[in-house]
């Protein structure tokens, strides 16, 4: 019963001190997210940096393309959470709206095909088409995140389904690890983002 735990603290011990520095922040920035606290942005540029380096080292080429549009789109969300909302204030919580899936719809099976061949035709990515669909998948997530729609948490819990067993067999045991967490924060950051979003609706009901 201990022997697997064993190895796996074993295999995760022996993950390079950039891949733990990655791991942490990468933890606390979906934390930060998940109790809508600004600081998120900062935190996710920092460990995405770090990503970069940690993902092209076991030829996830798309994984560490993936990090470099983070670090871009976090940026955006930053202003756009600061000054997004109504007349430049705040952005609230808000549902995805029907352009919106339909973009994604489109978006997540077409990069994953173009992208995938261009991988796997091209690259030595020992797993193109799944490294291009978690590519995919994140982005679509990371857009409705930055603009603070609710149902972005949906596709982050697919998303991390994805990638904790093709981490894992990359021997990227902690980040595996952490991806296992990105699960449980994902419902906890629905729930959070939900209460939020009533709460609101009330306020604004009670104002007209």
């Amino acid at each position: 019963m201990l022997e697997p735990l064993y190895e796996f603290w074993t295999a995760a011990a022996g993950g390079s001190p950039l891949e733990w520095v990655a791991v942490l922040t990468g933890f606390a920035c979906v934390w930060l997210a998940a109790r809508e606290v600004i600081w998120n942005f900062p935190v996710a540029i920092f460990s995405c940096a770090l990503y970069i380096v940690v993902y092209y080292r076991q030829d996830l080429y798309a994984d560490s393309l993936l990090q470099i549009m983070f670090i871009g789109l976090s940026v955006y969300g930053w202003y756009e959470w600061l000054y997004g909302g109504r007349s430049r204030t705040e952005l609230h919580v808000s549902r995805t709206t029907r352009p919106e899936w339909l973009l994604c719809a489109v978006f997540i099976p077409a990069f994953t095909a173009g992208f995938g061949y261009y991988l796997a035709h091209y690259t030595k990515d020992s797993v193109p088409y799944w490294d291009s669909l978690t590519t995919a998948g994140s982005l679509a997530a990371q857009f409705l995140l930055m603009r603070k729609r609710l149902e972005n948490w949906w596709l982050w819990v697919v998303v991390d389904i994805i990638y904790v067993p093709i981490l894992w067999s990359k021997q990227l045991y902690p980040t595996s690890a952490l991806y296992a967490l990105y699960l449980g924060l994902a419902v906890y950051g629905y729930l959070q983002w939900h209460r939020a979003y009533q709460r609101q609706q009330a306020a604004e009901l009670q104002a007209a």
